[in-house]
């Protein structure tokens, strides 16, 4: 079941870029991984994985599933519903669901806007608002999140692991998930084939 998970936004640090995993990624489970960053302070960081769809699931499905609609409904479901992307955003809390969407829906308490074009909210309300055709015009949903502990985020940029970057609205909503790592790369000023050819040497 979702539930409802509140998450506060340091002052600095990255809220609101992208991580993209090094070659050298020693995790396999963010290997080649594009991350937004949604919250990040001196006590840790939160943020979601963007390019790993969630395999056997999709969006009319689970709201049948979390039992928000019935499923005699699926068919009325508005096209734009059934095309949501539901992402596997990190291992952690797998069983909770967190939608990224753009800035023109707002629930009080619930929604955190991490900056001028991208919020996150964390509970069922959203989904019900989608469901209905009143949600957000840009959303994607992400079950469960990747977390860092205090410190462990800078040591693994300090190793190496992670380049950042500034976000981008049009990367999260409207690219291709399978083509995200190369164009967060390429955000950054470094082609992929480039990065491929020097992974390895010293």
């Amino acid at each position: 079941m979702i539930q409802t998970t509140t998450f506060t936004a340091g002052s600095t640090f990255l809220d609101g870029q992208f991580l993209v995993a090094m070659p050298g990624m020693t995790d396999e489970r963010f290997a080649r991984a594009v991350i937004y960053v949604c919250a990040h302070s001196s006590e840790g960081a939160m943020g979601i994985v963007l390019n790993r769809p969630a395999s056997n699931v999709n969006m009319p499905d689970l709201l049948v599933q979390l039992e928000i609609i019935p499923e005699l409904e699926r068919i009325s479901l508005p096209q734009k519903v059934g095309q949501m992307q539901v992402l596997m955003g990190g291992p952690v809390e797998t069983s909770r669901g967190f939608v990224l969407h753009s800035p023109d829906f707002h629930i009080a308490q619930s929604t955190l806007p991490i900056d001028d074009s991208v919020c996150l909210t964390a509970t069922v309300d959203i989904l019900r608002a989608i469901a209905r055709g009143n949600g957000p015009e840009n959303a994607v949903l992400a079950l469960g999140y990747a977390g860092w502990g205090a410190g462990q985020l800078e040591l693994e940029m300090q190793s190496n692991g992670w380049l950042n970057c500034p976000a981008d609205a049009e990367l999260i909503f409207k690219t291709s998930v399978d083509t995200r790592y190369e164009m967060a790369l390429r955000r950054i000023g470094i082609e992929p084939a480039m990065l491929s050819m020097q992974a390895g040497h010293a």
